[in-house]
């Protein structure tokens, strides 16, 4: 029996208590614990809306509605895995760097003792410091749900800010850009060649929201798995991929995008992914009225923890 589990929504009703996700004890520690759900509440990299800062306690708040059982991975993830919330690193408001190397010097032991970090941001300016802190299991396949590249060289002359994550990931050595992809793709931009350039500058693949809806979204994962294949993989869900439809709670909110259930459907099929690290980001809770943005944010993380129970337990 794992050693950190959820508190029992059947006898004590969920409105109680401090907003942990998913009802788990707040523990800061790695001892026992399989995977750590950690809150990133940076925004100090955004270039519109900011508010993610709150987007940790947002999906916290909405993730008291998960229940032991999903019932589409046919799996019960605290049955298989101890699992914690290791509260929010204390980032240094308004200073990119000092807050990057706070993020990484946080996360980093997290890896290194074997737990699955499940990140909560915060804008994606702090993908970056997430994947240094996996140096420890080598250069990752980046699975990267957005639909923006994040690949600028700088913005207004700066080179770290979500924008840029991904360049600097890859000049980093961070990223095994043979194995990674960007899904979701869509907007208007500023060249034709913005999208071009990933696979003939940076050597990564990516796919259009324009594909996702040709393909569909079992084909989508299966184009996903083919990428990745074998080795460590992480992956970065800027909750902007999803249709403003179904999550108007972001910073840069982009038309036409494919619908929460769809990408639900993605992530229940990669299975089998030896994934060392996951981060779901650029949840504004100012703009999400109705909290929908962070339920399913909140969603989204539980399906990634799911991933990781049908590996353990296969194992």
């Amino acid at each position: 029996m794992p050693h950190y589990v959820p508190e029992d929504s059947l006898q004590s009703p969920r409105f109680t208590g401090p907003a942990t996700f998913a009802r788990l004890p707040q523990v800061r520690t790695t001892d026992d614990v399989d995977v750590a759900f950690v809150g990133v509440p940076f925004d100090t990299g955004v270039t519109y809306r900011v508010g993610g800062r709150f987007g940790p306690s947002a999906v916290r708040a909405a993730s008291v509605m998960l229940r032991p059982y999903n019932t589409n991975l046919d799996v019960k993830p605290f049955d298989v895995l101890s699992c914690v919330d290791y509260g929010d690193i204390a980032i240094v408001p308004g200073y990119t760097e000092r807050s990057y190397q706070a993020i990484e010097a946080a996360v980093a032991p997290i890896v290194e003792a074997g737990v699955v970090p499940i990140l909560i941001g915060g804008d994606h300016a702090c993908t970056l410091p997430h994947l240094r802190a996996t140096r420890s299991r080598g250069p990752v396949a980046v699975i990267d749900f957005d639909s923006h590249t994040d690949a600028w060289d700088s913005y207004f002359g700066e080179k770290y800010n979500h924008g840029t994550w991904m360049r600097r990931a890859i000049e980093e050595g961070l990223v095994d850009v043979r194995r990674s992809i960007e899904v979701g793709l869509r907007g208007s931009v500023y060249d034709r060649g913005d999208w071009a350039g990933l696979r003939t500058e940076l050597g990564l693949e990516y796919l259009t929201t324009e594909d996702m809806f040709r393909l569909g979204p079992e084909a989508v994962a299966h184009e996903i798995r083919a990428r990745v294949g074998t080795g460590p993989a992480f992956i970065s869900f800027d909750i902007d991929v999803v249709d403003p439809a179904y999550a108007p709670g972001t910073g840069t909110p982009e038309a036409g995008g494919p619908s929460a259930h769809d990408l639900l459907i993605v992530l229940r099929h990669l299975t089998g992914i030896d994934f060392v690290g996951f981060d779901v980001v650029e949840v504004i809770p100012a703009y999400d009225p109705a909290g929908q943005t962070a339920t399913l944010a909140a969603n989204l993380a539980y399906e990634m923890l799911s991933l990781i129970a049908l590996l353990r337990r296969a194992h």
